[in-house]
């Protein structure tokens, strides 16, 4: 898939934007077992223009990213417009706009998925964001916040000047639950003519082979990956043996490079819970990595549960 000057190759993997979770580690991470592409997590477009560095970590990237994409949101055009002029987002090779966050707090301020119920101001944006970047742009959306407009959304992104689209099949109300509508992905490829990235519920061989199926031109992969970075290197058949405690010290090391330990401790929790939620363990070495409050003793605690279960 060639858009632009920019070559994804045939039949491309990419990693979802994951709030909380698309941290530049993570992303590196995705990159070396074989992600094409990375999103960041959501850039809010006021605070790219009136206050970067509330965001700026989060623009953060290695040069293990293949091509780095920088997702922003907001409702209002001329900010998005500047937004992607942000002298932190120049590293970037390509913007996606987030038109389908089914987050309350992002829906009550008009933007996200609230757009799909205001195409003629998610067309604004979308070509307001166009003059304002030479660089290929993108828009995720889903299939409809009050009704499923999703095919009529498809084409006013694809007239609008989007370069492709990446289509989460679930409704707003949905939200997380339930199962992607694979068949709807499968109209909207067949309703534009710029390239459609299918996105919901591959977690696996078999659920990939069934996103292909609908004729997409690459598939974006979030919650499955959450834990299991090297899901890209199984699904391109190139999966070695992974040690996943050297995976999880690759994780802490690059973000120890840019975080203080103090926040840190407490954020890397969850990735930790994350990594270990296919083992068995008790609830109570559960709750230790939980609450640890030295990386270098959850370490620990996680390489014993990794040996035991060998």
């Amino acid at each position: 898939m060639k858009i632009g000057n920019l070559d994804f190759s045939d039949n491309p993997i990419l990693l979802a934007p994951m709030a909380g979770v698309t941290d530049v580690g993570f992303r590196n991470l995705a990159s070396s077992f074989g992600a094409d592409a990375t999103v960041t997590e959501m850039l809010s477009a006021r605070a790219m223009v009136h206050n970067p560095k509330k965001t700026a970590f989060m623009t953060l990237t290695t040069d293990a990213e293949k091509i780095k994409i920088a997702q922003i949101f907001g409702h209002e055009p001329q900010f998005l417009a500047e937004a992607v002029k942000n002298p932190l987002l120049e590293k970037f090779d390509s913007f996606d706009i987030n038109m389908g966050c089914p987050a309350p707090k992002i829906v009550k301020n008009g933007e996200g998925s609230a757009l799909m119920d205001d195409l003629p101001l998610a067309s604004k944006i979308i070509e307001a964001v166009k003059n304002g970047t030479s660089k290929p742009v993108s828009v995720k959306f889903r299939k409809g916040k009050s009704t499923e407009n999703f095919l009529e959304f498809a084409r006013m992104c694809e007239e609008s000047g989007a370069d492709f689209v990446t289509f989460h099949a679930r409704t707003v109300t949905q939200g997380y639950s339930g199962k992607a509508d694979y068949e709807a992905i499968a109209k909207v490829k067949a309703s534009i003519s710029i390239p459609v990235i299918g996105n919901g519920d591959v977690t696996d061989e078999k659920s990939f082979a069934l996103m292909k199926a609908t004729g997409v031109d690459g598939v974006m992969i979030g919650r499955g990956a959450m834990g299991k970075p090297w899901l890209f290197a199984t699904l391109k058949g190139n999966e070695g043996k992974v040690d996943r405690f050297e995976v999880v010290k690759k994780h802490i090391q690059i973000l120890r490079e840019h975080f203080e330990e103090s926040w840190l401790k407490l954020y890397i929790r969850k990735h930790l819970l994350w990594y270990a939620c296919d083992l068995p363990m008790s609830a109570s070495i559960r709750l230790k990595l939980a609450t640890c409050d030295d990386i270098d003793a959850c370490l620990d605690i996680l390489k014993d549960v990794l040996n035991e279960n060998r």
